[in-house]
Formats: structure tokens, sequence, C-alpha cells
């Protein structure tokens, strides 16, 4: 047996687990044993050629990486090989502050796809919206760029200038001018629309939003001089975040012995249990959660759990649909590994994956007092062709965040709240739990 052949033979040993002797093998193992030769034949045959006979030379290396890349990422839209640069950038992405835009991505039709724009960012402030198709990023089209290398693009210095091309249905093409910013995200704020009606506002996921959120019902509880009667959770256009932020959110309105999600996968570490911490903020009183096609990943696993323990009504429009456990595996030479492990699934045993949170009243984009339409276009989790990563979002502590919050607060609450009421979902919200009120107190 040659050096190349044993070491075929290893490796599929390792990669199949099958450890016994040759001549004790099963025919189900020796055919195994054959597809992967006849696999690895053409893995080699297409490597030599490219060598031979391609225009320009090839070092081995970039060749490898890219055949690992298109192995990975032909998996599912969320795994992916990470070279050293891409490694730092998502370690950035999850705990850094640098310069962006604030907006959540992903591929589609070779064009970056929004999922949703990240709230009080450039992006949010410059009206890019769910759903929009950015086709070029400066002077350069996105087409056959990587996912990576259009992230990379629109990162910068804060205070520098960018243009994107926009295509929004029904609208011709049209450039965004925006000044790049460091990206501090407030994922969490309250406003009292009303006596007794509190509206609370978790714009992502992350370590302290639970605290921030029960922070923000305390304040509100004490604007209105009394318990809340009922209560509005806004997850719309909420990319997810951290999954022990969905899960301590939701133990702040759960107060039963059950599980808030699990997930499953195909090894053992991979099947987890997260269960009910009792202590409902809101006393059993009447919650009402908006979601829609931009609330995805940690905002579906509130509104599944919410909504299978009965705690909650649902409102909006079927939710994005992504019910899939990433790990960030470290490899060497800085290199990483971003792999699909598990699905989530929340108490009732439904998978969110590609399927989302259906509401239970389910609203259409109605327009109150002639305000401008927004279009949206409807992508969910199955539409997608590549990576769906987090562009530029950084954490601070909840005492930076509620201090941030204090200094806008007595400007921007009256503006606000009026945008708030001429909201439709909102409205409708706030009917529906005036109606409960009524009838809990007959």
């Amino acid at each position: 047996m040659t050096f190349l052949n044993f070491f075929q033979y290893s490796l599929f040993l390792t990669l199949f687990g099958i450890y016994t002797p040759a001549l004790a093998q099963s025919d189900a193992e020796k055919q195994k044993i054959e597809a992967f030769f006849k696999d690895l034949e053409t893995f080699t045959a297409v490597f030599s050629n490219i060598k031979q006979l391609y225009v320009d030379d090839v070092d081995n290396k970039k060749l490898f990486n890219h055949a690992i890349k298109g192995m990975v990422s032909g998996l599912d839209p969320h795994s992916g090989y990470l070279e050293p640069k891409e490694q730092k950038n998502l370690l950035e992405g999850a705990l850094g502050k640098f310069g962006g835009l604030g907006i959540v991505i992903g591929m589609k039709d070779e064009a970056i796809q929004v999922i949703s724009p990240i709230d009080d960012t450039p992006a949010y402030r410059a009206g890019i919206q769910a759903g929009d198709l950015i086709v070029k990023i400066g002077d350069k089209p996105v087409r056959g760029m990587t996912l990576e290398d259009s992230v990379e693009l629109m990162r910068g210095k804060a205070g520098t200038d960018i243009q994107i091309t926009i295509v929004r249905k029904n609208k011709k093409p049209f450039v965004v001018n925006i000044t790049r910013e460091i990206i501090t995200i407030i994922s969490v704020k309250g406003y009292l629309l009303e006596k007794n009606i509190g509206y609370i506002r978790v714009s992502s996921f992350q370590n302290p939003t639970a605290r921030l959120l029960k922070q923000t019902f305390n304040d509100l509880v004490e604007e209105n001089n009394a318990q809340l009667n009922s209560l509005i959770l806004d997850l719309r256009n909420n990319p997810g975040g951290v999954l022990n932020g969905a899960v301590d959110v939701s133990n702040l309105f759960l107060d039963k012995k059950g599980l808030v999600v699990y997930t499953k996968g195909r090894i053992p570490s991979s099947n987890l249990t997260f269960k009910i911490k009792s202590g409902d903020i809101m006393q059993g009183l009447p919650i009402v959660v908006l979601i829609n096609e931009g609330s995805a990943s940690a905002s579906e696993i509130v509104a599944g759990a919410l909504q299978d323990h009965k705690r909650a009504i649902i409102m909006g429009s079927t939710s994005f649909g992504k019910g899939s456990v990433q790990t960030i595996l470290e490899l060497q030479k800085g290199c990483g590994l971003k792999l699909t492990t598990a699905r989530y699934y929340t108490p009732n045993g439904r998978s969110i994956q590609a399927k989302g949170i259906v509401p239970d009243i389910e609203l259409k984009n109605i327009i109150l007092e002639n305000e401008a339409e927004k279009s949206v276009i409807e992508t969910k989790e199955k539409d997608l062709d590549g990576h769906l990563e987090m562009e530029d979002p950084s954490e601070l502590s909840s005492a930076e965040i509620l201090s941030v919050q204090e200094k806008n607060k007595e400007k921007q609450n009256k503006t606000t709240i009026e945008k708030l009421k001429k909201d439709y979902f909102v409205h409708e919200a706030t009917n529906l739990l005036k109606a409960l009120t009524v009838l809990s107190s007959q």
C-alpha cells in the first residue's frame, strides 16, 4: 500500500469511525470504503488538472482553502470556514466597537439581502428596509462577491461615507449615502403608551438584554404610578443574538414548570434543554408580542415559548424561520469553523427552522393616517443562499446602555410615542389589550 493510499484509508477510517481490521469488515463497510475512494479520486483528478492546465499557477494552500470553503458553505446558509481575518471580524462583530452601518445581511440571488436594519444605526436612519437588495457597494457590483468581502467593504472608519445602490420592490434602483458610525446597540427601549399600557421594544438579544428589559419595565411601572395592566413586547425586525438572552427574557414572563426551548443535534452535547425559571414580572396580566418577517432566531425562541405556554398573544406576520444553532470551533493558525450543530424546538416540539412562528392574529401592513408606506420584500430562512451575519454589532454593559438611554429619553419620548400610536401593529395590539382588560374585569 502506497503512502497516499494508506493516508486515504486512514482518513476514511477516521471520518467514518470504522476501526475494525479489513478482514472483519462487513459488506456495507466495504461499499462505503469503495465509494469514498471513488469520490476522493474525482477530487484528486480535479486538483491535478487545475495544477497542470489552469491559465495561472495556483498554490496548493489556495486550492485547499477553496475546497474547504465550498465543502462547508454547501451544507447550509449559516455554516462557514473562516480564515484568520474572517474569524477576527466575526469576533469583533460580536464583541467589538468599530465603524459600520448597522444591518443584518445574507446572500440572495447574487445580491446582498438586508434581513433587518438595526435600530438607531446609520442604515436604519438612512431608511434601509428589510428585504432591500444591495447590488453595488461604492462603485463595485456585488455580483460574484462573497458575503465576507461585502461586509469588509461596508466596514470602515467612523465618520467616513459610503454609497450603496439599493433595489427595492416597485422602485427603480437608487443610491443611498451613509456615514459610518461606531455601532452601539441599545437593545431595549420602553414607553408608556397611555395609562396602564406599556410598550417595550427589543431590537436584539445580548447578554444584558433581560436585565435591561426588567429595569425598563420597572421604570414604566414607576412612571405609571402603578403596576401595568397590559404590555406590548415588540420583536419586529429583531434578528436575534445570544441564546441565553432569549431564554432570560422568556423567563421574565413565564411562571410555571416546563421548557423555554430545547435543541437537538447528532451528538449528545448538542442536545440541550433550557428550563423555565419562574418569575412573571407581569403577574399573569395580558401581553401581546409583535413579530414580522424580520424577526429571527432568538426573537422566534421568545415568541414560540410565550405562544406554546399560552402566556401571550402573538400578532403580526410569520417570522423569518432561523431555527438552527451554530457552534464556532477554533482551528489551527487562527482559522475557525462556524458549523450548524443543532436545531431549536419550541416547548411543544415545533421546529422553527424554515417555518418560523405563525402569529395567533395575522396583520397586514396597513398604513394609518396616510403615512408613506414602507415596502417590505418577504424573505425567509429557506430563501437564503449565503451566510446570515450580524454586520457590526457591539455590546455595552447594562449601566452604559441605561446611561445613554437616560440622556436621550426626554426629547425623544414624546415624538416616539406619537409615532407608535400611528403604527398599525401597535394600534391593533393596544385595542386588543384594552378589550382583554375589560373582559378580565367583568
